[in-house]
């Protein structure tokens, strides 16, 4: 027995001796890979930034991988698709700026909800829109409750033309279910996530002064000025086309400068500059750079579109289309009120964000306007009637949405909202409001929170190609790199079966090991589920996902059979693949 283990000794210390005679590259990828062949890599340069990204750029930085704590498992031994990644290009650096939400200004005082503030800290969005929609037209934002400024009208028009009460809103407001000014500055401070004001637009339509745009201009620049620059990114007005928004129709027997009954395009856009300049002036004065959007329509106007919506886009351009920093969109993807199913609503996500950036462009150029970045700031679905917007499929949907935001190559998108209303599980919000019908705890997040999480846990800084190889597969691939070498793939499996998958890469050697979290829904998954799975853990009630998704392990495998993973029905697989 001695003489065999002083035998085997040897034998160990001549292997080690072979080994640590070959350079450290050839030893590293022997040990990751189990094999001597390694393709020669060559670091592809980053492309110009693209116009449709600009200044949403700026904040970029690089993004290192970090090995994850993580549970062994087998991954499959024979797959059906392979996903081709080609790391060769870089289609473009992935703007910081695309993963924003909208606060609003009835989910309460935020900084006063712990569970809330801790996981707007985790989800970590970057961007957090305020006040955001309709009540930015009527929103006044340094005035106490019940104290409108005096050219601001008790009575306003609405679309039909009836003289309805304005609803005005107010940034001093401190009590507990509204948010104020101060305090959503002070959520952005503690949660590490910076702004994008939307000032009111409206004001400038239905105020009684000699000279209105004066005054709401000046409204907007006072704002500037108290921001001091702890805002980069500015709004003028939201959605102002639509038939909704207060000043859309003014009583002009109250109107000093003789503005027309009904908004327009290009009275917008007469407008924005006005704002625009008192705006700039003031972060001036205090030595600061801001950015200003200009609105726009992200489709064409159907046939039966009133005229301010089938001349909006033209007449923006024409008078602001030089003068404006970005352009601003909004979008919710699926048909109005309709009771879409789970395919029509992951469709659209492919569709759409297509749809509107080839309109975009089209548009813009066609006026002769230079190509500016373009912001969603606000996005979700309108699908109604199955609890779609509380559901699993509304987070795989957000991913998808991502991943086509990432190849358009859009520079912002805020995902509307953090919190709204139940409404029988019609609800937008991101975290629950603690409603009874709703069964959930307050300040639960919703599916699409924790799909949101894992995507940004595991996506790099660069968006590269990904394409599967049957396009009947019901298979979204969207890759990307990281700085430090790795490669991320999320993979949306659409289809009611289990798919398995192969990996085959381009200009890039897998290194020993893979990491993946599996998102899918609870019963029946293929249909609309309130609750998500991640790597098996989920909720305790009803609804959402497990309580510890920060420390949940990964699932991890060797890469010596090749990256394989299985993606069960109606799935979102993130994964990262070790570079060598």
């Amino acid at each position: 027995m001695k003489r065999i283990s002083a035998i085997c000794s040897v034998y160990m210390l001549l292997t080690i001796a072979t080994a640590c005679s070959k350079n450290g590259n050839e030893k590293y990828n022997n040990e990751s890979n189990g094999s001597d062949t390694t393709k020669e890599v060559v670091k592809p340069e980053d492309p110009s930034v693209a116009a449709s990204i600009g200044l949403f750029m700026d904040t970029w930085t690089p993004k290192n991988f970090t090995a994850p704590f993580y549970t062994e498992v087998a991954p499959p031994t024979s797959t059906e698709y392979t996903v081709n990644v080609d790391a060769s290009v870089v289609l473009t650096k992935i703007s910081p700026a695309l993963f924003g939400n909208n606060s609003n200004p009835y989910m309460s005082q935020i900084v006063t909800e712990p569970a809330l503030m801790q996981h707007i800290t985790n989800l970590h969005p970057r961007i957090i829109r305020f006040p955001g929609g309709n009540i930015s037209s009527v929103y006044f934002w340094n005035r106490q409750p019940g104290n409108p400024p005096a050219d601001a009208p008790a009575k306003v028009l609405n679309a039909d033309g009836y003289q309805t009460d304005p609803g005005y809103w107010y940034g001093g407001n401190t009590v507990g279910w509204t948010l104020s000014v101060e305090n959503y500055y002070n959520m952005l401070q503690t949660t590490g996530n910076e702004g994008i004001i939307t000032v009111n637009y409206g004001y400038a339509r239905y105020g009684t002064s000699a000279d209105p745009v004066a005054a709401a201009a000046h409204l907007a620049a006072d704002w500037v000025r108290y921001d001091n620059g702890r805002t980069k990114y500015w709004e003028i007005g939201n959605e102002s086309n639509g038939t909704w928004q207060t000043g859309y129709r003014i009583d002009v027997s109250q109107n000093k400068d003789g503005q027309p009954e009904y908004v327009s395009g290009e009275l917008y856009g007469r407008h924005y500059k006005v704002f625009a300049d008192s705006m700039r002036k003031a972060a001036a004065e205090k030595g600061k750079t801001i950015y200003i959007g200009a609105q726009m329509l992200e489709h064409e106007p159907a046939f039966w579109a009133n005229n301010v919506d089938k001349q909006w886009n033209a007449g923006v351009l024409q008078q602001a289309g030089a003068a404006a920093d970005y352009f601003i969109v909004h979008s919710y993807y699926t048909p109005y009120n309709t009771n879409s199913n789970p395919q029509e609503v992951l469709a659209s996500a492919t569709t759409v964000t297509k749809a509107i950036s080839d309109y975009l462009s089209t548009t813009i150029a066609g006026s002769g306007t230079t190509m500016k970045p373009i912001a969603l700031t606000e996005w979700n679905i309108f699908a109604v009637g199955s609890q779609q917007m509380v559901s699993q499929v509304a987070g795989m949907h957000a991913v998808m949405v991502w991943g086509e935001l990432m190849k358009n190559k859009f520079g912002m998108a805020s995902r509307w909202d953090l919190a709204n209303a139940w409404e029988n599980g019609n609800d937008m919000g991101l975290f629950s409001q603690g409603e009874a019908a709703s069964g959930e705890t307050k300040w639960a997040p919703r599916p699409a929170f924790y799909y949101q999480y894992f995507l940004q846990k595991f996506l790099g800084d660069r968006c590269i190609n990904a394409t599967v190889s049957d396009s009947s597969a019901n298979i979204n691939a969207y890759a990307s790199t990281f700085t430090s070498g790795e490669v991320s793939v999320t993979l949306v499996n659409r289809a009611g079966t289990t798919q398995n998958v192969a990996l085959s890469f381009k200009n890039f050697n897998a290194g020993a090991r893979f990491y993946w979290y599996v998102l899918n829904g609870g019963e029946g998954s293929t249909g609309f589920s309130r609750k998500v799975f991640i790597n098996g853990a989920g909720p305790s009630g009803v609804a959402g996902g497990p309580e510890g998704y920060t420390t949940l392990k990964a699932y991890a495998a060797s890469t010596g059979n090749g990256v394989k993973i299985a993606l069960p029905p109606m799935s979102v697989v993130n994964l990262v693949v070790d570079k060598k």
